[in-house]
C-alpha cells in the first residue's frame, strides 16, 4: 500500500463509542500520507503519523483554512457552517498579526493566573454535585456536571451571564457542527451570536469590570493598538465556543474512559495524586478527539514522508491518531494513568496550539478530584457499548454519560 493509492473515507467509523478506528493503526504502518475522501465529496490529504503530524502542526507557515482560502470543504453542499467553511478572517491567521493577537490573550491563560481560578471551579464543581446529588442515584453526567461547569467557569472569565448558557449551547453547536444544520440555519446562529457579543462587548466599553474582554479592551489599547470592536466580538465568540464546548465534551469523555473499566477509577481512588496525570493521559488517550482532525491550508509545496503536497492542498491532521502511535509512546494502546512525561498533541503544536490549555486541564483535574471526594461510587448506568457518539460535531464526544451511585 502506497500512500498515493490509499484513500479513506471521512470520517472513520470505530466498533465503539471510546474506541479508536481499527483503520487508523494501518494506515500509521503503511500510508501515513493518505488521501481522503470528505462528506462534501472534497478531497484532502490525511496524516496519521505522530511524527508527521506534530511537525505540520508546528510549522508556523501554515494554518487553519480561512473562508478566504481555496481549501476543501467539510460538509455537502448546502450544509454545515464555520467549521466547514473555514474561519473569518478577523484575526490574521497567521503571522505577526495573528501571534500579536495571542500575545495578547496568552498572559491571560497562563498556569499561575488559572490557578488562581482553581478555589472557584471547585467551588463550582461542588455546588454542581450538590444539585445532582438532590436529584437522586442517577444522572446524565455531561447534562448535570461535566457541560455547566466549563460554562460557568468561560462565562466569569468572559463577563458574560451564565443563565445564557443554553443559547451558548446551541450558538457553539451551529459554529462547529458540519452536519446538523442548514447553511440557512448557521448562518442564522451565527448573526444572533455576533449580536450578542457586539452588544457585550459594548457593555464592557461602557461598564467596565475586572473580566477578560475589560482588560483586552484597556491593555490593548494602552500598548498603542486597541482591538477594534469587531476584533473584540470575534476574540469572545472565540474563546466562548472553544472554553466550554471541547472541555464539556472532554470531561464526559475522561469519565467514561475511567468508569469503562473500574479498575481505573479504583486504582485513582487509591491514589488520588494521579490526577494531574490521569488528566493528561485522558486527553492521550481520547480516540474520539474529533470527527477529522486539525485541518491546515497549504500555500506552499510541503515534503511529508517523502511525499510532495502541492500549495493549495488542504490536510487533515488526525491527533488522535497521533496520540497512539508506538514511535510515541510506549504501549500506546494501554491507559496509563502514571504516564509521564506524556507528549501528546490533544491541544496541537507549535504557533497554533490550543491557547486555553492551562485552563482546559485545570478544569479536567478539578472535575476528578470533585467527582473522586463527592460521588467515590460513581458508575456507569448502561453498558459502554451502548454510550453514543455525537455525530457531526467537528470536536468529538458523547450525547450523554448516563451514571448511578
Amino acid at each position: 500500500m502506497s500512500s498515493q493509492e490509499h484513500t479513506v473515507r471521512l470520517p472513520l467509523v470505530s466498533d465503539g463509542p471510546l474506541d479508536p478506528p481499527r483503520e487508523q493503526a494501518l494506515l500509521r504502518e503503511q500510508c501515513p500520507v493518505a488521501t481522503a475522501v470528505l462528506p462534501s465529496g472534497d478531497t484532502a490529504a490525511y496524516l496519521t503519523r505522530y511524527a508527521d503530524v506534530r511537525a505540520l502542526l508546528a510549522d508556523k507557515r501554515f494554518a487553519r483554512p480561512t473562508a478566504e482560502d481555496d481549501a476543501a470543504r467539510v460538509a455537502p453542499p448546502g450544509g454545515g457552517g464555520i467549521a466547514a467553511d473555514g474561519a473569518p478572517t478577523v484575526i490574521p491567521a497567521k503571522g505577526e498579526g495573528h501571534q500579536r493577537w495571542r500575545r495578547l490573550l496568552s498572559r491571560y491563560f497562563t498556569a499561575k493566573r488559572v490557578n488562581l481560578l482553581r478555589p472557584g471551579m471547585a467551588g463550582t464543581a461542588h455546588l454542581l454535585v450538590d444539585r445532582m446529588l438532590a436529584r437522586g442515584s442517577s444522572a446524565d453526567l455531561k447534562a448535570a456536571f461535566g457541560f455547566p461547569l466549563p460554562v460557568y467557569v468561560i462565562c466569569d472569565l468572559l463577563g458574560a451571564p451564565a443563565e445564557d448558557r443554553d443559547r451558548f449551547s446551541h450558538w457553539s453547536d451551529s459554529f462547529l457542527n458540519v452536519s446538523r444544520y442548514t447553511r440557512e440555519q448557521t448562518a442564522a446562529a451565527h448573526e444572533e451570536f455576533t449580536a450578542y457579543m457586539a452588544g457585550l462587548v459594548s457593555e464592557k466599553r461602557r461598564r467596565p469590570g475586572e473580566d477578560l474582554l475589560s482588560t483586552l479592551i484597556a491593555e490593548s489599547a494602552a500598548e498603542g493598538e486597541g482591538m477594534s470592536d469587531e476584533q473584540l466580538v470575534f476574540t469572545g465568540m472565540a474563546l466562548l465556543v472553544a472554553g466550554h464546548e471541547t472541555t464539556a465534551n472532554m470531561i464526559a469523555k475522561m469519565m467514561a474512559m475511567l468508569l469503562s473499566d473500574r479498575s481505573r477509577w479504583e486504582r485513582l481512588l487509591a491514589e488520588p495524586s494521579l490526577v494531574r496525570t490521569t488528566a493528561d493521559e485522558a486527553l492521550r488517550f481520547d480516540a474520539n478527539l474529533g470527527a477529522f482532525g486539525a485541518r491546515r491550508y497549504l500555500d506552499q509545496d510541503v515534503e511529508i514522508d517523502g511525499r510532495t503536497l502541492p500549495a493549495g492542498t488542504t490536510v487533515f491532521c488526525d491527533m488522535s491518531s497521533a496520540n497512539r502511535d508506538a514511535t510515541a509512546f510506549d504501549e500506546p494502546e494501554l491507559m496509563d494513568l502514571a504516564r509521564s512525561p506524556n507528549p501528546h498533541l490533544a491541544f496541537g503544536a507549535g504557533p497554533h496550539s490550543c491557547l486555553g490549555q492551562s485552563l482546559a486541564r485545570t478544569e479536567l483535574q478539578v472535575s476528578l478530584e470533585t467527582l473522586l471526594q463527592r460521588v467515590p461510587t460513581l458508575e456507569l448506568a448502561v453498558p459502554v457499548g451502548e454510550l453514543e457518539k455525537l455525530e457531526g460535531l467537528s470536536v468529538g464526544g458523547l450525547s450523554a454519560l448516563p451514571v448511578r451511585w
